[in-house]
């Protein structure tokens, strides 16, 4: 549900810091070329948070405290306008 006065729908990508181990990732990695999927390489696995929000100052600070852990991972944030509830039909 969009939130009241306008708000913000954001997405939220966690993915691990660079030179952290991302296991995942390397068993992804693998796995690829073993069903046929060459020419893969780097591969980070990460998790998409979706919410929306009504005040997107608030977004930094969620994610430093509870959405990512910043010792070793990154985030990025991308807002967009909340939808508003479609009106009744004519």
């Amino acid at each position: 549900m969009a939130a009241p006065g306008g708000g913000v729908k954001a997405r939220v990508l966690v993915r691990p810091k660079e030179g952290i181990l991302d296991p995942q990732g390397k068993a992804v990695e693998r796995a690829l070329p073993a069903l046929g999927f060459d020419g893969v390489a780097n591969v980070r696995v990460g998790r998409l948070i979706e919410l929306d929000v009504e005040d997107p100052r608030q977004l930094a600070p969620m994610c430093e405290q509870l959405l990512a852990n910043p010792l070793i991972e990154d985030y990025e944030v991308v807002t967009e306008p909340a939808a508003e509830a479609p009106g009744p039909a004519a």
